[in-house]
């Protein structure tokens, strides 16, 4: 009896870990171990990374989203033609709306109205976590392009609100901006010199960007942001946050693949270095986030209603139910709901607070699967 030799498709071992996302909950978990332990070491040691880790390495994170959104701009990405992207882009103003309403609710009642400065937080929606439970719930499905695209949107709002409201440092407007300017200028003459090498763009513009943001008092993790869609693209887009070819060397590539891997170990010191929370002697408030994120699926969903009545389409294979278990995956909140919580909030039993509150929102990848398999959705369908 003879058989047919099965192909394993064998993948490098840093798109295996990217993919899977081991490196963040491995130091979420570390952080609560040692702050729970050896609490004064640990606090010591978040103090002395965070800047590295929060202004610079997360930069590199913010990066490759923003190469991911970039080449899905092209022609077979998930946001061409633009008006694809409209209802994902709908759908995160429902989630928006709906969950800071409801944290500001919660904190009205447990009374605990210092916390409302920290409502960015629960906008958050997880980029890396809501990526993997998808993936693991539909597999390659339409689904999973319009959750990220949903959840970069909602954090997009996120983003521009701690930059309008929560300048860093000793903000100087007009010099930031007049560096920016030269930043997206350089950026602009490489490519039109149609430069090849990431390193330049990083080393000049990059950096440029990164003091006009820290000078204006914007975040400056987002350095990249106005810089990355300037780097030299392939012609087609394989789908958002699907390995490229072999043979594609351009320049969006070729700076994933260089910085796939480093940024894993951003991920891990960024969970090591914010995720330490006391399990004891915290307040209600940090249920706020959490309960604001279970109302997050009736405000994508409530949102994606109202835009179908105005004239915008599901993707095809997308229906109700399965945007009722996207819903539910993009509770989880996590490394950006850590991220705004950080930038907004002072050092404190406040602080702690919020991040406890990101943490808990990990419970949003269950509550994902088993509402995926109560309306036979994904794996569950068969």
């Amino acid at each position: 009896m003879s058989h047919t030799p099965v192909r394993v498709e064998r993948r490098p071992a840093s798109r295996f870990i990217l993919e899977y996302l081991m490196a963040l909950p491995i130091g979420c978990a570390a952080a609560l171990a040692w702050s729970n332990t050896l609490s004064e070491s640990y606090y010591r040691f978040a103090h002395a990374t965070a800047f590295a880790v929060n202004n610079v390495g997360m930069a590199f994170f913010f990066a490759l989203i923003t190469k991911e959104v970039t080449e899905a701009t092209l022609p077979g990405g998930a946001l061409h033609p633009w008006r694809r992207a409209a209802l994902p882009v709908a759908a995160a103003v429902g989630s928006v709306i709906v969950s800071v309403a409801i944290y500001l609710a919660v904190l009205d009642n447990l009374g605990e109205h210092m916390l409302k400065s920290g409502w960015v937080a629960a906008v958050a929606i997880d980029i890396p976590g809501t990526y993997v439970v998808a993936r693991l719930i539909f597999g390659r499905h339409p689904a999973v392009p319009f959750l990220l695209l949903l959840a970069i949107s909602a954090d997009a709002i996120g983003l521009a609100a701690v930059a309008v409201l929560n300048p860093v440092g000793g903000a100087h407007p007009v010099v930031g901006l007049a560096l920016m300017a030269a930043a997206v200028g350089g950026a602009f003459a490489l490519r039109r010199e149609r430069v090849k090498s990431f390193w330049l763009y990083l080393l000049g513009p990059g950096v440029i960007s990164w003091w006009a943001l820290f000078l204006g008092g914007v975040h400056p993790a987002l350095a990249l942001v106005p810089i990355v869609p300037f780097f030299p693209h392939g012609r087609r887009d394989r789908g958002l946050m699907v390995e490229p070819l072999p043979q594609a060397h351009d320049t969006l590539t070729l700076f994933e693949r260089w910085w796939e891997l480093p940024v894993e170990g951003v991920l891990l010191m960024f969970g090591l270095a914010n995720a330490g929370v006391p399990l004891h002697g915290l307040e209600e408030g940090l249920w706020a986030i959490p309960i604001a994120a279970l109302g997050r699926p009736f405000g994508i969903v409530a949102a994606a209603g109202v835009a179908i009545a105005a004239g915008l389409h599901l993707p095809v294979r997308v229906g109700w139910r399965e945007l009722v278990v996207v819903g539910c995956a993009a509770t989880i909140g996590l490394v950006f709901a850590l991220f705004f919580a950080v930038a907004v909030m002072p050092l404190g039993v406040l602080l702690l607070q919020l991040k406890l509150g990101a943490l808990v929102t990990i419970a949003g990848s269950a509550l994902a699967f088993i509402v995926a398999r109560v309306l036979r959705v994904g794996r569950f369908a068969r």
